[in-house]
């Protein structure tokens, strides 16, 4: 479908010998967390459609998974994914109290530089950049060079849960802090046509200000457990027994800290897509699924696929318009 309109140059004799030249696509991959498996399933049908981007970019898991396609590693981190259960996901739970996140992160660095090995970012075949933000001064780092292992780590490093990662003499953590969904970044590099997946959920809406913050609130969604559901740290993870006065639970230390960071980066995102639009944007609706619900992997990439498969022709629309170039600058 989009093979011959990206991949070939036509003479067109009506534009006075200019040719009509593809643009450079680039692919944004947003935000979100476990539900971020669902970019795998989006990434797969746009290649089933034929749609080879010359710039990936992405945010948080966003990277991880637009690393791996840049490298030709989405088959390995499918086959992970698909593999998870709950057992597994908190096997790679370190908790280290001690330093910048609850959760060291050795395990997932280990698997990473085991699949990845000495991969760097400037080698790969397709142009790839990993957003990040750089503690206390608050930059947005665009990490374009360097070992694409180390990229990822840091702009999945999600504040409080990981501890941040060092590059280049700066301490870094997640990037969706900053750009949740970087357009600005594609367009940067190069990309004349940008194809944004955006991972959207139930738990967090527009807001509204609430004029009687006294009147009972409606009950909010589900985060979605943790990986271990029983214990010390199962209580502490997802929730208090003890009751507050209006008998409701009192929330845990990672609903609190997975609802504020929901929030903020739905706000940060809205803000940032008003100021720079793709040319296609892709909502991936995955529903109530949690932030930390990585078994779910093969539902989320479901639902990636069915997502491409509903934009197609608003992809087509934006994307498969040809850029004019002169024969002079052939």
């Amino acid at each position: 479908m989009f093979r011959a309109a990206y991949r070939r140059s036509e003479s067109d004799g009506a534009t006075g010998g200019g040719r009509a030249a593809r643009a450079r696509v680039g692919v944004v991959l947003g935000a979100g967390a476990a539900r971020g498996w669902s970019h795998i399933g989006a990434l797969r049908e746009l290649d089933a459609l034929g749609l080879k981007p010359d710039v990936v970019v992405g945010s948080s898991i966003g990277s991880l998974v637009g690393g791996c396609y840049a490298a030709g590693k989405l088959d390995m981190l499918e086959a992970f994914a698909r593999s998870l259960t709950k057992r597994r996901v908190f096997g790679f739970v370190d908790f280290s109290f001690a330093r910048g996140g609850l959760m060291g992160g050795e395990r997932l660095r280990a698997r990473l530089e085991a699949e990845l090995g000495a991969t760097r970012i400037e080698d790969l075949p397709i142009r790839f950049a990993g957003v990040a933000t750089e503690i206390v001064g608050g930059h947005e780092i665009w990490l374009r060079r360097g070992l694409l292992s180390d990229a990822i780590r840091a702009s999945y490093a999600l504040p409080g849960v990981f501890e941040p990662v060092r590059l280049d003499g700066r301490w870094l953590f997640d990037g969706a802090i900053v750009n949740p969904v970087p357009v600005s970044v594609a367009r940067a590099l190069g990309a004349e046509r940008v194809i944004a997946l955006n991972i959207s959920g139930d738990s967090v809406g527009r807001g509204t200000a609430i004029q009687d913050p006294f009147g009972r609130p409606e009950p909010p969604p589900a985060i979605g457990e943790p990986a271990n559901d029983s214990g010390v740290i199962a209580r502490w993870w997802r929730g208090s027994a003890r009751s507050a006065a209006d008998g409701e639970p009192v929330p845990g230390l990672m609903t609190v800290m997975v609802s504020a960071f929901d929030i903020l980066q739905d706000r940060i995102m809205r803000s940032r897509l008003a100021g720079d639009p793709p040319d296609a944007l892709v909502q991936l609706k995955v529903g109530k699924i949690g932030m930390f619900e990585f078994h779910r992997a093969d539902e989320l990439i479901a639902i990636g696929q069915e997502a491409v498969r509903k934009a197609a022709a608003e992809i087509t629309d934006h994307i498969e318009r040809p850029r004019l170039e002169s024969t002079a600058d052939a």
